[in-house]
């Protein structure tokens, strides 16, 4: 051990880590069962993702206009993203196909 720590001052520091880590792992799994039902739950659950992929969108668009083009990319590329999912109705196509596009166009067009 370093001069001036003791065993104490270690315990003293990993017990409440190890403590609140074990609590904040299970607090998700406690409150499953008391939010199964409710109704807030389930509007969430059908809002939620579609509100991340809106704000995800937005600020990438918005972050790109101070790029060199990069405005025009993310829009392109947010174009050929929805038409790859509204084609093909798979996430994982549409999201590598919009990165595909974006980065050619950022790297070699723009």
């Amino acid at each position: 051990m370093p001069a001036g720590v003791s065993l104490s001052m270690i315990l003293a520091v990993l017990v409440p880590v190890c403590v609140v880590t074990i609590l904040l792992r299970q607090i998700p799994f406690s409150f499953v069962r008391a939010l199964r039902g409710s109704d807030l739950v389930g509007v969430l659950g059908r809002t939620m993702p579609v509100g991340v992929m809106v704000v995800l969108v937005v600020y990438t668009i918005v972050g790109q206009s101070s790029v060199q083009g990069g405005i025009l990319a993310a829009l392109l590329s947010a174009a050929v993203t929805a038409g790859l999912h509204l084609w093909r109705r798979e996430s994982g196509l549409s999201i590598l196909g919009g990165t595909a596009v974006y980065m050619v166009l950022v790297n070699f067009v723009f």
